[in-house]
């Protein structure tokens, strides 16, 4: 089958890769039919050594059940299913509590963007879809695998609600699906800091009542003049770099709650006196536990009040995968869609 291989930084082909096969009795193997690029690929695109070697490629996936293992349960073979990025048993006390990407015998797909994936703990991890395969809720449902899912564990984390200002530092998919979380948890104030007009526009639409394109010190006395002097309730980092936790850190309000899920690129950052402990404020959030999420948010998608597909704004073939992550890189595109 193809499949998308990383070979180093800036060096992706589509090749030729063994089919997937059941390896354990807990397994399936889903024919894909759409996946995409995230913007966490862009960290290995940029970063990864060839003397790595080389890694298959992709998080994000639906598809169709092809075959199962003698032990999974509540699916059949021409199911079309969602399947969150980390895989887990979903039965374990860690999934229990609403951290499955800490599951006991779980981990994390680098396999989706191929015609063909295997999906271990494919009972806990597969959700049926109540859809034909050429709906056109395609891409909005696929944003349940990983970006809607993380903006929603975002503004949960944060604790948002209508009493709640929020601010969000990042306008890609995630920071956008996070200002359309955040409005669905009732907050009245939204404020984006992001500099691509193109895609502030889109979080005006998905509930942004102000955008702040200025970053650092401008961004933040931007922010603080917005809200009176005390900053945002609610901040919900969706960047992982260092000068976004710095950003997050210098807007958020005494007692208030910074909530990470940008894949931190850095080890190090303040977390003291001056920073977080003197004004109380909360340092929340990790990588989402999508699954505990998937049929909260189904419905608005099923019945169009919610259409986080929007960040789609581009689509390739497999065979022009390498051409999408150039595309996302240069950033003329928000998130390209991947149709095998």
């Amino acid at each position: 089958m193809k499949a998308t291989v990383m070979y180093g930084a800036g060096d992706v082909r589509v090749e030729q890769v063994p089919d997937p096969v059941l390896q354990e009795p807990t397994d399936a193997v889903v024919r894909v039919v759409r996946t995409c690029v995230c913007g966490s690929d862009l960290h290995p695109y940029h970063h990864r050594s060839a003397e790595d070697g080389s890694t298959t490629m992709g998080h994000e996936f639906l598809g169709v059940v092809e075959e199962l293992g003698a032990q999974t349960t509540g699916l059949a073979k021409g199911d079309l299913v969602v399947a969150s990025f980390a895989y887990q048993d979903n039965t374990c006390d860690f999934c229990h509590e609403g951290v499955q990407t800490s599951c006991r015998h779980g981990g994390f797909f680098n396999t989706a963007q191929a015609e063909y994936t295997r999906v271990p703990q494919a009972s806990g991890t597969l959700v049926q879809l109540p859809v034909a395969e050429d709906s056109p809720l395609l891409p909005s449902l696929l944003t349940l695998a990983d970006v809607y899912g993380t903006g929603y564990h975002a503004a949960v984390c944060a604790a948002v609600s209508p009493r709640t200002t929020v601010a969000v530092i990042g306008d890609g998919a995630v920071g956008l699906l996070a200002v359309l979380s955040a409005r669905q948890l009732g907050a009245e104030r939204i404020i984006l800091m992001g500099r691509h007009k193109n895609r502030t526009d889109l979080g005006r639409e998905f509930g942004a009542t102000d955008v702040v394109a200025e970053r650092g010190a401008e961004g933040i006395a931007h922010v603080m003049e917005l809200t009176g002097g005390d900053g945002a309730h609610a901040v919900l980092e969706a960047v992982g770099y260092r000068e976004a936790y710095d950003q997050a850190v210098g807007v958020v309000r005494a007692g208030g709650i910074v909530a990470r899920v940008g894949v931190p690129q850095y080890e190090e950052a303040p977390v003291g006196w001056a920073s977080l402990f003197a004004g109380n404020v909360t340092l929340n959030g990790g990588p989402a536990p999508v699954r505990a999420y998937i049929e909260e948010l189904m419905p608005a998608i099923l019945d169009g009040s919610a259409d986080p597909g929007k960040v789609f704004d581009s689509t390739v073939t497999l065979d022009e995968v390498p051409d999408g992550y150039r595309a996302m890189d240069r950033r003329e595109a928000l998130k390209v869609l991947v149709t095998p």
